[in-house]
């Protein structure tokens, strides 16, 4: 895998790249104030709600929340895996990105270039050599495909023959090295001989496509494998790669579903008969970097598998692979197909209108997930009950917080008729996950939600986006000061008074702070950015995008009075602590002295 790329290399690149060049680029933008505007390009709207920050350099979408740095926007917008969007902002202002430890699993950027283009001219020349040879021809032409499939896919033919890729593209050691490194060539008994021959072939792109692997199809039945895809090389990784995801992309800017499948020839059926949302995994299983993947294209997934015991298997661990990606607004469901069929024969035989029908009557990933895990358990019983309880209980742990997650446990107590606080079967872990789910849905049926940073900075938004410290509280206005105007840190000079408050978001502020120090660099997008995959993160991305009234010397006199302001109610949390003490066991002499120093110091 490639290197680290160095967290002071990002906050130079969000800092030195103006990201209303960049959406500008792709989304036409007004100037309204201080601020950008624009239609959405994320969800349909009739309104501008989608703004553009100069001064914070990231954008904010009030109508859909979408929201981001210039990094995060390449990666929804363009599609762009994390790497991918770094290089091509570094590109931009002339930036070379430095790798910690270099790139383990790739080779040097000019290396890379020549792996491109050998791969590139070896589709080329299979491209040609299925004008020339009937065979191929006819195999495509059986399963209906037109010229137009055929060119989108580069689909071509390998000869049969040992040296025909070699001899076309080899002609030096270090041609012939470069075609053995990118897994054309194989080595044996012969020597150094072509990988494909006699296949039907399918280029593999990457997500900017880029030919990075082939998969090949016998055309008759022979001794080796009906399918064999290119080996493990510095430009493909199999578990991390979806065949057909560049033409998904090429197909519509906005993919409102994602049908994965199981073959090439059924990726491509899909696509020739109007269903052009299709991707496969390439030979193995679903993993989370596919689920990952997958859900950053689209929040609807289908997984397509045979209906047998080993299709249901498969489906399963894309469960697995899938759960721990399932974060609010993501949906994952699962088709089984009849006995003997596949997505390439319904779709010839049904039209994509019988096979839209099959879609619709999909099994969601919450019914598929108890079914699977009740297999072979009696719930009238309490021991299958809690055996039931027992197998679910990590997998729906590891789901991301959200209406999901909640919703899988009220699922799982209703069948299981345990209460979660008192199950003996849970681990410490997972019943005190579940009684605070239970305490805060108590709570905002109560209306007083549970005292987070998100339902906090939710009020904030409700309240008008005011900066009444009233409102927001004293920590989270701390915060959104501290968020939208990092330069502030140098009024702040450790060790921090406050540190031992018990509040809601003090542990988040003061690491917002060491984050600020160590990185002076960082606006506020590169902090946006930092805690991205965080918990916080929404949270934090509303208290970035409220009005801050002021100019920057009184928002920065602000700042240094509610840090001061904190650590004032420190002394009075430090007082009472004492004088609870002393009602309940009493104090040292030590404390008593303390307690006398603050009482002194509070009169003062």
């Amino acid at each position: 895998m490639a290197g680290r790329i160095p967290d002071s290399f990002i906050d130079e690149l969000l800092a030195r790249v103006d990201i209303v060049d960049v959406i500008q680029e792709r989304v036409p933008l007004k100037k309204a104030g201080r601020e950008y505007s624009a239609r959405c390009p994320f969800h349909d709207e009739r309104s501008p709600s989608f703004t553009v920050s100069p001064h914070k350099q990231f954008y904010h979408c009030f109508g859909c929340g979408a929201h981001g740095s210039a990094i995060k926007f390449l990666m929804d917008y363009d599609r762009l895996e994390f790497p991918d969007a770094i290089e091509e902002l570094a590109a931009r202002i002339g930036l070379k990105v430095p790798y910690e430890g270099g790139r383990s699993a790739a080779p040097a950027q000019s290396d890379s270039a020549d792996l491109y283009t050998v791969l590139d001219q070896a589709a080329r020349y299979y491209q040609r050599a299925l004008a020339d040879s009937p065979a191929a021809r006819a195999y495509f032409d059986n399963r209906g495909l037109d010229a137009r499939i055929l060119q989108a896919f580069g689909l071509g033919y390998a000869p049969d023959a040992y040296d025909g890729l070699r001899s076309a593209l080899g002609g030096s050691p270090q041609r012939l090295a470069l075609l053995e490194k990118s897994g054309m060539l194989a080595r044996g008994d012969r020597g150094v001989y072509d990988r494909f021959r006699d296949r039907v072939m399918f280029p593999i792109q990457d997500r900017r496509g880029r030919v990075i692997a082939f998969g090949g199809r016998v055309l008759e039945k022979s001794d080796g494998p009906k399918y064999l895809n290119s080996p493990e090389t510095p430009l493909f990784h199999k578990g991390r790669e979806l065949f057909a995801l560049w033409q998904v992309r090429q197909a519509q800017q906005k993919i409102s579903r994602i049908l994965v499948v199981e073959g090439y020839m059924d990726v491509i059926a899909l696509h020739q008969h109007g269903l052009p949302q299709a991707v496969a995994t390439l030979g193995t299983a679903t993993t989370r970097e596919h689920a990952e993947i997958l859900f950053r294209n689209s929040a609807d997934v289908y997984f397509c598998f045979d209906g047998d015991r080993a299709g249901r298997q498969a489906a399963w661990r894309a469960v697995e692979s899938v759960l721990p990606r399932m974060r609010d607004g993501r949906q994952a469901h699962f088709l089984f197909l009849p006995e003997g069929e596949d997505p390439d024969s319904l779709i010839r035989q049904e039209g994509s209108a019988g096979f839209e029908q099959r879609l619709s009557q999909a099994t969601a990933l919450s019914d598929f997930f108890f079914a699977h895990q009740e297999a072979g358990t009696d719930l009238r019983t309490a021991d299958g009950r809690a055996r039931l309880a027992e197998r679910c209980k990590e997998l729906i742990g590891g789901i991301p917080e959200g209406a999901f997650r909640d919703r899988m446990l009220e699922i799982l107590t209703d069948k299981t008729a345990i209460r979660w606080s008192l199950a003996a079967s849970l681990s410490p872990q997972m019943r005190e996950m579940v009684e605070e789910s239970l305490a805060d849905r108590v709570a905002e049926l109560r209306g007083t939600p549970a005292p987070t940073l998100a339902n906090e900075s939710i009020a904030v938004q409700k309240s008008g986006n005011s900066g009444n410290v009233a409102k927001r509280s004293l920590v989270r206005h701390t915060v959104a000061l501290l968020l939208q105007h990092p330069e502030f840190i140098e009024s702040a000079q450790p060790p921090y008074g406050f540190a031992a408050l018990r509040q809601p978001g003090i542990p988040l502020l003061l690491e917002l702070l060491e984050f600020c120090r160590a990185r002076p660099a960082a606006n506020s997008a590169a902090i946006l950015e930092h805690f991205k995959d965080r918990d916080e993160a929404a949270a934090l991305h509303k208290l970035a995008v409220i009005d801050l009234h002021g100019d920057g010397n009184s928002l920065q006199q602000e700042f240094a009075g509610t840090l001061k302001m904190l650590e004032t109610q420190t002394t009075q949390q430090r007082t009472d602590d004492l004088i609870e003490k002393e009602r309940q066991v009493g104090l040292s002499p030590e404390e008593r002295a303390e307690l006398r120093d603050l009482f002194a110091a509070r009169r003062r």
